[in-house]
C-alpha cells in the first residue's frame, strides 16, 4: 500500500485486517440472505418476520456507526474494532443457538452491531491515510464488501449442495473474524491530530445542508443495493436463475469495479460517478423485472454496474466535500444508509406477503406466487433509483458550479 501517506509502519497489515473485518461484514450478509428460506421454514416466519430479522442487523448498524462517530477521536479505531470483533463474535455464536424468533432478532442485532463498529473505525482511518486519494481508495477498501458476498454466497451455495445445515454456514464466518482479532494484537495505529479530530468540530462542519443532502440520499443508495441484495432468494427463486451465484456475479462485477475505480473517479468526478450509477441500477431492476431463465443474468450485470459505486463514492463525497466533518460525517452518512436498509426491509417483505395474498385471492398457488412477491418486490424497488437520477443530476450540476467559482 504505498501510497498511505502516513508512512506508518504497521499501515499495510491495518490495511488488511480493515479489509478482513469487512469481509466479515459481507458474509453475514451474503449468508443470511442464503439461508432465508430455511430460517423461515424452520422458525415458522412469515415475509415480515423475516423482514424484521434482517431488518435488525440493519439497525444494529447504524447505533454501531452512530456511537463510533462520536466516540472516535476519544477511543481511536483499534478499540472499535475489538468491539467488532465481539458482537461479531457473539452475534454468530447466539445465531446458531437461538430457539426462536427473537433469539434471532437479538444476535441479528449483534451482527449488525459489529459490521458498523467496522465501518465507523476502518472509513475514517482510511480517509485519514489516503488524505490525497480518499474515493479512490475508499473504493478499494470497499472491494471487500462485494467481495465478501462473492466468498459468502459461494459458501452458502457449496455448503447447502453438500447437505449442511445453515448452523454450518453461520460458523464458516468465525474463522475469518478470528484472524482479524489476531492481526489486530500488537498492532500499533496511527496517532490521531487532536487539533484537527475533534467531535465538536466535526459536529459543528454537520450543519450544512449538503450534509443533509447526503445524509438522505444515502437512505435511497444503500435500499437501491442492499434491499434488492437481501432479498434475492425471494424475487429469484422462481426466474430460472439460481439465487446466489446471481448474487456472486452481482458482488464479483462489484468488487473488481471498486478495485479500479480510480480512473472513473477522476475522469467523471464523484457526482458524475454517481449519475451514471443510478441510470445503470434504474435499467438493471428494470430488466430484471422483464426477464427470465439465462437472460436473469444480463439484467444481474446491469444492476451489478450500477450499485457498484454507490456505498463508497457516497462516503467519498462526504470526505471530500465535507471534509471537517471527519469521523463523525463518515459514520452518520453510513449508518443512515443501513438505517434506511433498516426502516426498508420489513416494507419489502410486507409487500411481498401483500401481493401473495392477492394472487391466493385470484387462485394462484406454487410457483405463481412467489413470482407475484418477486414482481411486488421489483416494481416498487424500481422507484427508487428513478428518484436517485434526478437528486444526482442536482449534485452534479450545484458541484459543477462550486468547481467553476472556487
Amino acid at each position: 500500500m504505498s501510497n498511505i501517506a502516513t508512512g506508518h509502519k504497521h499501515a499495510n497489515r491495518i490495511f488488511i485486517l480493515s479489509c478482513l473485518a469487512l469481509l466479515v461484514t459481507a458474509m453475514t450478509f451474503a449468508i443470511r440472505a442464503g439461508i432465508v428460506p430455511e430460517l423461515g421454514k424452520q422458525f415458522d416466519l412469515t415475509n415480515t418476520q423475516i423482514g424484521w430479522v434482517i431488518a435488525m442487523a440493519f439497525w444494529g448498524f447504524p447505533a454501531a456507526t452512530v456511537l463510533g462517530g462520536f466516540l472516535y477521536n476519544t477511543f481511536g479505531a483499534k478499540k472499535l474494532l475489538w468491539v467488532a470483533f465481539i458482537c461479531h463474535s457473539a452475534g454468530l455464536i447466539l445465531t446458531i443457538t437461538a430457539s426462536g424468533y427473537y433469539g434471532l432478532l437479538f444476535s441479528t442485532f449483534l451482527v449488525g452491531f459489529g459490521n458498523g463498529a467496522v465501518e465507523a473505525a476502518c472509513n475514517p482511518l482510511i480517509s485519514n491515510m489516503y488524505k490525497d486519494n480518499k474515493t479512490t481508495m475508499l473504493n478499494k477498501f470497499h472491494v471487500w464488501f462485494p467481495g465478501g458476498i462473492v466468498v459468502g454466497a459461494l459458501v452458502s451455495y457449496a455448503l447447502s449442495s453438500m447437505g449442511f445445515t445453515w448452523e454450518y454456514q453461520i460458523a464458516v464466518m468465525l474463522l475469518p473474524a478470528a484472524v482479524y482479532a489476531a492481526m489486530l494484537v500488537n498492532c500499533e495505529f496511527p496517532s490521531l491530530d487532536k487539533e484537527i479530530d475533534t467531535t465538536s468540530g466535526n459536529f459543528k462542519a454537520l450543519l450544512t445542508p449538503l450534509f443533509f443532502f447526503f445524509f438522505f440520499v444515502m437512505t435511497i443508495t444503500a435500499t437501491t443495493e442492499l434491499g434488492t441484495q437481501g432479498w434475492i432468494t425471494e424475487i429469484l427463486s422462481a426466474s430460472g436463475a439460481t439465487p446466489m451465484l446471481t448474487l456472486a456475479l452481482i458482488t464479483g462485477i462489484m468488487a473488481i469495479g471498486r478495485y479500479f475505480a480510480g480512473p472513473l473517479v477522476h475522469s467523471l468526478n464523484p457526482a458524475g460517478v454517481l449519475v451514471a450509477s443510478a441510470i445503470l441500477s434504474t435499467i438493471g431492476i428494470f430488466l430484471l423485472t422483464q426477464l427470465s431463465g439465462s437472460l436473469v443474468y444480463v439484467a444481474a450485470v446491469f444492476f451489478a454496474l450500477g450499485v457498484t459505486y454507490f456505498w463508497p463514492t457516497m462516503l467519498g463525497c462526504v470526505a471530500e466535500y465535507l471534509p471537517k466533518t471527519g469521523a463523525l460525517g463518515l459514520s452518520l452518512v453510513g449508518g443512515a444508509g443501513m438505517a434506511g436498509v433498516a426502516i426498508f426491509n420489513p416494507i419489502i417483505g410486507a409487500w411481498a406477503d401483500e401481493a401473495k395474498q392477492a394472487a391466493i385471492t385470484n387462485g394462484a398457488t406454487g410457483v405463481e406466487l412467489t413470482m407475484a412477491s418477486s414482481q411486488a418486490i421489483l416494481s416498487n424497488l424500481l422507484m427508487f433509483p428513478i428518484l436517485l437520477i434526478a437528486l444526482f443530476i442536482g449534485l452534479y450540476v450545484y458541484r459543477s458550479k462550486v468547481s467553476k467559482s472556487v
